[in-house]
Formats: C-alpha cells, structure tokens, sequence
C-alpha cells in the first residue's frame, strides 16, 4: 500500500496543477483570449495560432524554454527561439512575403513611398516615448518598431540591439495590433478624413512592364543596401522573394519561398515568440509600459499616414484619397485591405485596394530602413 501512495503522491505533484502561479492561469486565459480571436474572428489566425499556442505551452510547461544547462539539452522551443536571436526567421518571412506580394501599384505610382515614408511617425513618436518613460536608447529603439506593425522587423531589431529580455512583449504587441488593424485603424481613419475625401475615385494604375518588375528589387536592394548595409537581411531577403516571382524563371523557387518555407517559419516563429511570454517574464510594469507604447505608435502612424494622404490631395487637386495613407504601415496586406473596406463604406463602387498596396509595400520597406538606421545610430554590424 505505500507503494501505491507513494507513486501516486509523485503523481499528483508531477502535474501542473500545483506549481502554476495566478500570474500562469491569466497567462493561459490570455493564450485562450488569442485562440479565440484568430479562430473565431479570423484575426490573422497564421500567426496568432501559433503565438497563442506557445504562450499556453510555456505557462503549463515553462521547462519548454529552458537553456541548455549543466548537459541538459534544453527545451524544444528554446532551439526555435534561437532562430529568433539570429535573425534568421524574420529575414525567411520577409523572403516569403516578397515572393507573395505584387510591388507593380508601388512601380506605378512612386508617390506611395511618401505615404509609406509618414506613417513611419508612429515609430519615432515611441521612440521618444520610451525615452521619455525611462528606457534607454537601444530599448526605446526596439520598442519603436512595434509602429510600423511589423512583426518580424520588431523581432530583428531586438535581436540586434541586444534587447532580447523584452523580445517576447515586443513581438507579442506588434503581432497582436497587427492582427487588431481593422479594428485600431478605422475609427482613425474616419476620424480625420472627410465623407466627400473617402469617395474619392482614384484613376487606374498604368500598367507596368515585365522589365520594371524585374528591375525594381535590385535596384532598390543595390540603393538601399549600399546607404545602409544593415538592412540587407530584410530589404535584400524581401526584394529576393520578389525577384523569384517576377524574374519568370524560377517558378519552383516562387512557391517553395511563399508556400512551404513561409508556413514553417511562421510555425517556428509564432510558437517561440508565444513560449517567451511565461508569467514571470510577461507580467510586470515594463510590458504594460511596451503595449501601451505600441499601440500609441500604431495609432500615430495610422494618423501620419492619412493626414499626409490628405495633403496629397490637396496638391494633386483631389486626385488622391487619403484613406490609402493609413496602409502605409507594414501590416501587408492587412492594411490595405482595411482602407479597401472603409472606401467602401462610403461608396461601395469605390476600389482603392491596388492603390493601397501601394504605400503598405513601401510601408514594409520603410520599416526596415528605419531599423537599418537605428542599427547605425548604434554602431550595431
């Protein structure tokens, strides 16, 4: 009989029930909360799955991210995270998302780099937030790209910077607004534009040539890379991505980068940044101080990006609507998407869609150049 008791007394103290904290049960709650939004509301369920899953693994099971130690080999999602620190995911992703996505509506109206180029206000605007609320340079950095809604450039700046205590709040934050665009940047969009802007009629896009197309990521990969050569893991892996799809000759190559390759990343990365958020590490001032500095930096470049679209319609005579300024975040094409719908509200013949994508492209270049620059104001190689 003591046998008996003694085994199932190593049972009952084997299993999570008595080791979680209050802080894990919320943690797991919060695991749920994200469940339900990428599954039930579609809020883009490719990441939040995988994120909300890891959170839920590490809360229940936290050894899953331990560190090799004293011949322990470490737990699973430790090894995936360390593919986070290299920067390695997030230039695969940025590969991916090159080969997936048409740069021809930014080759045909340049002017897109510009509304691109302003909604990058939300990240210079944390940035002195964060400064401001006592972090130092390089957090306050890291912290700002959660701005641009761009997962994987907030994961690689992190990286790079050093700052991989706050990568898991960091990442958490920028994926979350990103699956939350279309509903944080509605209300805005609305809020400072007029009815008469957001029936704005936008001409047709000219048509772009085969020879543009191959062109355009390698000249902007040889202009960006040659001013800021840090950039080159993410512009130089974006324009290749884009390069496989519109050179015309690597097909296999095209599909491998934007079907197989992206989904294991997105595997990888999603449940890794989602194991750095255990209860310990996640529930503290530090990370209320990163979400809410996100979401003022979201909401800001949202704003920047319609108020310069609004001064592009005054100076094109009404030729441009500004509704297309808010894609100029890098949440692609989530964005675009959004200012497609709201247009649509207003006049449902109205197709801003193309011309969105436009600034949300430049929007991803964007974000990485201003990495790029943080990285040399830093003297980070």
């Amino acid at each position: 009989m003591t046998y008996i008791f003694d085994t199932l007394d190593n049972l009952i103290h084997q299993t999570a029930f008595l080791s979680l904290t209050w802080g894990n049960y919320l943690m797991i709650l919060v695991a749920f909360v994200f469940l339900y939004l990428a599954i039930a509301k579609d809020f883009e369920p490719l990441l939040l799955v995988p994120i909300a899953f890891g959170m839920l693994l590490v809360n229940i099971y936290p050894d899953i991210m331990a560190r090799p130690a004293n011949g322990s080999p470490g737990g699973l999602l430790y090894y995936f995270f360390t593919l986070d620190e290299w920067a390695i995911l997030p230039s695969l992703i940025f590969m991916g998302v090159g080969a997936m996505t048409d740069f021809g509506p930014l080759i045909a109206n340049p002017m897109s780099f510009l509304l691109g180029a302003a909604a990058q206000f939300g990240i210079f605007s944390a940035y002195f937030g964060a400064i401001a609320l006592g972090f130092n340079g390089k957090a306050a950095a890291a912290i700002s790209i959660i701005g641009g809604a761009d997962g994987p450039t907030s994961i690689f700046l992190c990286s790079k910077l050093g700052q991989t205590e706050l990568l898991g709040p960091i990442a958490v934050a920028a994926y979350s607004y990103m699956s939350l665009v279309p509903i944080i940047q509605p209300p805005i969009m609305k809020a400072l534009t007029t009815d008469k802007e957001r029936k704005i009629k936008m001409e047709q896009l000219r048509p772009v040539s085969k020879l543009e197309r191959i062109l355009f990521p390698i000249v902007v990969t040889v202009v960006v890379c040659m001013i800021l050569p840090t950039t080159a893991p993410l512009v130089g892996m974006l324009m290749l991505g884009n390069l496989f799809r519109e050179c015309g000759v690597t097909r296999q190559l095209t599909e491998t980068a934007s079907n197989a390759m992206m989904y294991i990343v997105v595997i990888f990365l999603g449940t890794s940044v989602g194991a750095t958020t255990s209860a310990e590490a996640f529930l503290n001032v530090t990370t209320l101080k990163i979400v809410a500095l996100g979401l003022i930096a979201f909401s800001f470049g949202t704003a920047a990006g319609c108020l310069f679209g609004k001064l592009m319609c005054i100076v094109t005579g009404g030729k441009v609507n500004p509704l297309i300024g808010s894609a100029g975040v890098s949440a692609v094409p989530m964005a675009a998407r959004v200012s497609q719908k709201v247009g649509s509200e207003y006049d449902p013949t109205n197709f801003l869609l193309m011309h969105a994508m436009g600034p949300n492209v430049a929007g991803v270049i964007g974000t990485a150049v201003v990495a790029g620059v943080f990285m040399a104001v830093f003297g980070i190689v």
